[in-house]
């Protein structure tokens, strides 16, 4: 969410869209995003131990509000979970949950006013080290952060695929399905068009993930942007205020929706690979 921008609207654009980075060396993939991960991490802390203290007060009694809200969502996550997953789901409804809540957590962080770092860094520091310090806090608008999440996922489907199937199984399965032959030698030519359209089945899983997470968050974040840059003049501030409020309230669908995707896309990808073809 933005609150009043600073400067022309390109120069306060740019501005937000630039990391807190630092430089390990050259090349791309030597900078480390550091407000992404900070903030990651530490949602995933506040996650872990808002549940935490939940389940270790819950009671079998009258449960409190708190209590009630927690059990709400597990139910909820676990039922979405046995309408998809059929097998043991011990380990794949606390995974479920996990990436639900965590990625509700990062989409939300777009509903804090886009200026709030910046403005505490002029306050604390002045207005010379403020323009030149950079944080953006929302990490799901950063492919870094969507891209290490589904990559996790994908590692997770593979070892699902691997436990269920066993080693030689699941690399049997990479060469002979979908297309299927009794006869050796039209099995051993279908082996190279099956192992291709199994490997990009697979790589199209993570890449799926995470460019339609970071898509939606970059997108809603941009447009936060953009109705900043009607709080500039005193006629355009009222529109601004209404623009402002209608898409923060819009975009609360857009944050859960995503982390419901994100998800649900998981369970799905897990299911897949534990089926035997």
């Amino acid at each position: 969410m933005a609150s009043e921008p600073q400067g022309g609207l390109t120069e306060y654009i740019q501005h937000h869209l630039h990391h807190n980075t630092v430089s390990l060396g050259d090349g791309a993939f030597m900078k480390i995003h550091v407000d992404s991960i900070l903030v990651a991490f530490l949602l995933g802390a506040v996650f872990c131990l808002w549940f935490w203290l939940k389940a270790r007060k819950a009671t079998s009694g009258v449960p409190s509000k708190g209590q009630a809200f927690v059990e709400l969502i597990v139910e909820f996550v676990d039922t979405q979970v046995k309408d998809t997953f059929h097998g043991d789901r011990r380990t794949v409804t606390p995974l479920a949950l996990s990436i639900f809540m965590w990625v509700v957590f990062l989409n939300a962080m777009d509903l804090l006013p886009l200026d709030a770092p910046s403005w505490t860094v002029k306050t604390a520091a002045g207005a010379e080290v403020a323009h030149h310090t950079f944080f953006r806090w929302v990490p799901t608008a950063d492919i870094n952060t969507t891209l290490g999440l589904a990559l996790a996922v994908f590692f997770i489907v593979l070892a699902h695929g691997v436990k269920a199937k066993g080693a030689g199984g699941f690399g049997w399965e990479l060469l002979t399905a979908p297309f299927h032959a009794d006869n050796i030698v039209v099995k051993i030519i279908l082996m190279p068009f099956n192992l291709a359209l199994n490997v990009i089945e697979y790589l199209s899983k993570p890449v799926s993930l995470a460019m339609r997470l970071f898509g939606n968050m970059y997108g809603g974040e941009l447009v936060f942007m953009l109705i900043a840059g009607l709080f500039a003049g005193w006629i355009s501030f009222l529109p601004g205020v209404l623009f402002n409020t209608a898409w923060a309230i819009f975009h609360i669908l857009i944050i859960l929706l995503q982390a419901f995707i994100f998800m649900m896309l998981t369970i799905v990808y897990i299911a897949t690979a534990r089926e035997h073809h």
